[in-house]
């Protein structure tokens, strides 16, 4: 009995370990996606966080987002994977920030 559940442990990281890079992309794609669409969202619509966290797509729910009013900007991330943030500015719109 436990030989098989440590058997079924080594599969799933094993798994895990192959599948890392595409699942740290998704993660990138993610978090650039909402804090860009959020801060839209935000700082274009003039909309607050409540509402505009409505307008994640499915698959979105590990997505964790936050509000910067006083740099008018949006922080969102993939919890230990990925991170991301955009920034409003006037004329271009909400921009990601390419250090973050």
């Amino acid at each position: 009995m436990i030989r098989g559940g440590l058997l079924a442990v080594a599969m799933l990281l094993a798994a895990l370990a192959w599948h890392w890079s595409a699942l740290v992309a998704r993660a990138r794609v993610g978090a650039a996606y909402g804090a860009r669409i959020t801060c839209s969202c935000r700082y274009v619509e003039g909309r607050d966080m409540g509402s505009c966290a409505k307008d994640k797509e499915p698959g979105m729910a590990l997505v964790r987002l936050s509000d910067d009013p006083d740099s008018r900007a949006v922080s969102a991330s993939v919890p230990m994977l990925a991170g991301a943030r955009a920034q409003f500015r006037p004329g271009w719109g909400c921009i990601i920030d390419p250090a973050h």
